[in-house]
């Protein structure tokens, strides 16, 4: 785990400072793939919040005749939980470069903080990298392609004809589901898509046994793409792995997040920078350097209640679609 990380003057080069600001700035990760199609729920005002979430169905009776009893239902709740953890990024940089650049160093600094953050929180959600244990918990798994492999919502493109019935296709010679099929047969809606970068040649080659293209829109990252009507997005800074999943669809809004302090930043002049041991790396004071210190805290959950169409204990309302 790196410490010892800096700007040196051969970082900083090509860049300047103009007055470089010194205050605390904060600002929304809006940018983030997951905060696009995922549920957003108030923002939390402690460390960990409880969500109800329905583990049984209300049953209706028909009355048997003018005397006959109505008979009683039984409606149950569970607990799920949300906790925020911390994300954080200290920048250090010696004050000498800052003054023999000119230009704003910081103006750059703050949107590759901001890249490095939403790749840190898709990738713990999708993949469970460096994922913290209450989000694991939370999630029913070490991230969305964890639990998809745990609940056999996978769809491998090898195990169908083409890529066409792999995505939309009702099941394999092997009688295995397609992408969209593994979700719908448990009563899910799939609300969004999102691919790798890999996948939009795929795609624009992908049609019907009538020609018709299954992608549809601009296939350009950002813009309003769609696979079989729901949105696709194709997440350009590298935050998706290939080599896992080539797409991962899913109705999106069963996937919650909070936010318990959005992005912020502190600029240090006196601190102590340590490693994991406790040796100090930099004495911002001493060494004549300042730090930029970025810090967000949030959760993700994944409360999945009981949908008609899946009460059992193992469902998923994501599919993964791999090699």
């Amino acid at each position: 785990m790196p410490f010892n990380s800096e700007i040196t003057r051969t970082d900083a080069g090509a860049l300047i400072p103009e007055d470089a600001a010194r205050d605390i700035i904060k600002e929304t990760a809006d940018s983030n793939w997951i905060f696009q199609l995922a549920r957003r729920l108030p923002d939390m005002s402690r460390k960990q919040r409880r969500m109800p979430v329905a583990n049984a169905l209300a049953t209706a009776y028909f009355v048997n005749g003018d005397t006959g009893l109505k008979q009683t239902t039984e409606l149950d709740w569970t607990s799920k939980y949300i906790d925020a953890e911390e994300v954080a990024a200290i920048v250090p940089i010696p004050e000498s470069v800052l003054d023999d650049e000119d230009y704003d160093i910081w103006g750059e600094v703050k949107p590759a903080l901001v890249a490095a953050f939403n790749k840190a929180i898709v990738q713990a959600v999708l993949y469970g990298t460096n994922i913290p244990a209450t989000w694991t918990t939370n999630l029913g798994a070490a991230g969305l392609v964890a639990l998809a492999t745990a609940d056999s919502t996978v769809a491998s493109i090898a195990a169908f004809t083409d890529l066409y019935e792999a995505i939309m296709g009702e099941s394999a010679a092997g009688s295995a589901d397609g992408l969209l099929m593994l979700l719908e047969a448990q009563g899910y809606a799939v609300t969004g898509h999102l691919a790798h970068m890999t996948m939009k040649g795929r795609l624009r080659n992908c049609r019907s046994v009538d020609g018709v293209p299954v992608f549809t829109g601009s296939p350009v990252s950002g813009a309003p793409a769609e696979l079989d009507g729901a949105p696709i997005l194709f997440p350009v800074d590298g935050s998706l792995d290939s080599s896992q999943a080539l797409d991962i669809c899913g109705q999106w809004n069963q996937l919650v997040y909070g936010i318990r302090q959005d992005m912020t930043y502190k600029v240090l002049s006196e601190a102590v920078i340590t490693d994991a041991g406790g040796n100090i790396i930099y004495n911002l004071a001493q060494m004549d350097m300042i730090a930029i210190r970025a810090v967000m805290r949030l959760g993700f959950a994944l409360p999945n209640p009981i949908t008609p169409m899946a009460t059992g204990a193992t469902r998923c309302p994501f599919s993964v679609l791999t090699a």
